[in-house]
C-alpha cells in the first residue's frame, strides 16, 4: 500500500482539532466546504445548460424542422412534386408545405402584437409531433375552415383568448380599393390553442390554413419543412435535394438558422465552466495557506518523528494525505449532492417558490416552463478530476516543505 499505517494514523491526527490548532482547523473547513460546494455547483450549472441546450435543441427542431427548401422561380408545382418524392424517403419523418409573414394581431379587447402567422395544411400540422401532441384545448380540425386559427398558450393568456374568440390579422402588404391602397386584413376565429414548452413559439407564432396564407400574403415564397430522422443528415439529404432540382432549389438547414444562438448557448457553457472552476482553485490555495500554517505549527513534531527515523519521503506523504483527504471527501461529497441536485432540481425549485412565494424561472424570460437538467457522465468525471487535480497539487509544495525540514534546525529553534 502506497500509504503505511504509522502515515495515515499521524495524518488522521493532524486533520483533527486540537486545543492551539482552531484557526488551522477553521481554515481546513473552509477548504473543505469551498471544494465540496465548487464541485457541486459544477456539476449543477453545466447539467442545467446542457439540458437548457437540449430543450431549446428539440423544441426549436421539432417546431421549425430539420431542412428549408424553396426554388428560385417560386414555382408551387416543383414544390408539390419534390414532396411527393421526400415522403417516399425512408430518411425523411415528413415533408411539409408551409407559407409564412408577418402581421399584427388585433385582439377583441384593442390590444395588439406582432406575430408570425404561418400557412400550414390540417394533414400536415396533425404530421408534426409537438403541436398535435400539445393541443390543450380545441382541435387542429378547424384548419379545415377558411377562418381557422390555431395560437399558442402564451399568446392567449396575452390577449385573454380562448377558443371560439375572434382575432384580425393585419397583413404588411396592401390592397387596391376603390378607396384607394388600404392594409390587407382578415377575421380569424380561434378553433385551438397550444403549447410547444417554448415561449418563444407559444406567443409568436400561429397557424392558418395554407390556402389562406396564399391569398392573404400574396407575395410570400411558400416552402418545404422536411423533418429527418437525425438532425446530422442534413448534409447528405440537401446534397440529394440539390442534385434533385438541378440547383434551382434554396436550401436552408437549422444549422445554418440558428448558428448564432447555438454558439452563443457554446461560449456561454465554456465561460462558465472557467469561471467555476475558480472556486476549486481558491478552495485548493486554501488547502496550501493551511498546510504551510500546519507545518509551521508542527515543526517540532516533525523533527521528532525525524529523529525517531521517519524518512522524509514519510514526512511528505503524511501532508499530502492530510491536504488531499480534504480533497477527496470533499468532492466526492460535493459530487452526491451536485448529482442528488440536478436529478431532484424542479422539485426543489417548486417547493423554493411555494416556501417564497417568488417565481425563480419565468417562462417569458427562458423560454421553458421547467428548469432541464441532463447529467452528462463524461463532463462529471472531468470536474471530479480537475477537483483532484488540483486538490493534489496544491498539497505538493507544503509535504515537500515539511519534508525538506532539518530536525536539528528545527530543535534548536524551539
Amino acid at each position: 500500500m502506497f500509504f503505511s499505517r504509522f502515515e495515515r494514523i499521524i495524518a488522521w491526527r493532524y486533520l483533527r482539532p486540537r486545543g492551539g490548532e482552531g484557526f488551522i482547523s477553521v481554515i481546513a473547513l473552509f477548504s473543505f466546504l469551498g471544494i465540496m460546494l465548487g464541485v457541486a455547483t459544477l456539476i449543477i450549472v453545466m447539467s442545467v445548460m446542457n439540458g437548457f441546450r437540449a430543450e431549446l435543441f428539440n423544441n426549436i427542431l421539432k417546431f421549425n424542422g430539420h431542412i428549408h427548401v424553396s426554388f428560385v422561380d417560386n414555382d408551387e408545382k416543383k414544390l408539390s412534386t419534390l414532396k411527393k418524392k421526400l415522403q417516399k424517403n425512408p430518411s425523411v419523418i415528413q415533408a411539409s408545405k408551409i407559407l409564412e409573414g408577418q402581421a399584427m394581431a388585433i385582439f377583441s379587447n384593442n390590444q395588439a402584437r406582432g406575430i408570425v402567422a404561418r400557412g400550414v395544411s390540417k394533414q400536415d400540422l396533425q404530421s408534426q409531433e409537438l403541436i398535435r401532441d400539445n393541443i390543450l384545448s380545441g382541435s387542429i380540425e378547424s384548419l379545415d375552415k377558411q377562418n381557422g386559427l390555431i395560437i399558442g398558450e402564451a399568446l392567449a393568456k396575452y390577449g385573454n383568448l380562448k377558443v371560439g374568440d375572434t382575432i384580425k390579422l393585419i397583413a404588411p402588404s396592401i390592397s387596391s380599393t376603390a378607396f384607394g391602397f388600404l392594409p390587407r386584413f382578415k377575421e380569424f376565429r380561434i378553433g385551438g390553442i397550444f403549447s410547444s414548452g417554448n415561449w418563444t413559439y407559444d406567443i409568436a407564432y400561429v397557424f392558418i390554413p395554407y390556402k389562406t396564407a396564399k391569398k392573404f400574403f400574396n407575395k410570400a415564397r411558400p416552402e418545404l419543412e422536411i423533418f429527418l430522422h437525425s438532425p446530422h443528415m442534413v448534409d447528405k439529404i440537401s446534397h440529394k435535394l440539390l442534385k434533385e432540382t438541378k440547383w434551382q432549389a434554396i436550401i436552408k438547414d437549422w444549422r445554418k438558422t440558428n448558428k448564432s444562438f447555438f454558439e452563443a448557448v457554446m461560449v456561454e457553457r465554456n465561460v462558465m465552466f472557467i469561471i467555476l472552476t475558480l472556486i476549486v482553485l481558491i478552495a485548493a490555495f486554501n488547502i496550501i495557506s493551511g498546510l504551510i500554517m500546519l507545518v509551521k505549527d508542527k515543526t517540532k513534531a516533525i523533527a521528532i518523528l525525524r529523529t525517531m527515523g521517519a524518512t522524509r519521503s514519510s514526512i511528505m506523504r503524511i501532508f499530502f494525505l492530510t491536504g488531499s483527504t480534504i480533497g477527496v471527501v470533499g468532492t466526492f461529497l460535493g459530487f452526491l449532492l451536485g448529482i442528488t441536485f440536478c436529478y431532484n432540481i424542479e422539485s426543489i425549485r417548486q417547493a423554493l417558490q411555494n416556501l417564497t412565494g417568488l417565481q425563480f424561472f419565468q417562462e417569458e424570460i427562458y423560454f421553458l416552463s421547467k428548469i432541464p437538467a441532463i447529467v452528462d457522465l463524461n463532463e462529471v468525471f472531468l470536474i471530479v478530476l480537475v477537483a483532484l487535480t488540483l486538490t493534489f497539487l496544491a498539497t505538493l509544495y507544503p509535504s515537500w516543505k515539511a519534508a525538506k525540514l532539518d530536525p536539528i534546525e528545527a530543535l534548536r529553534h524551539e
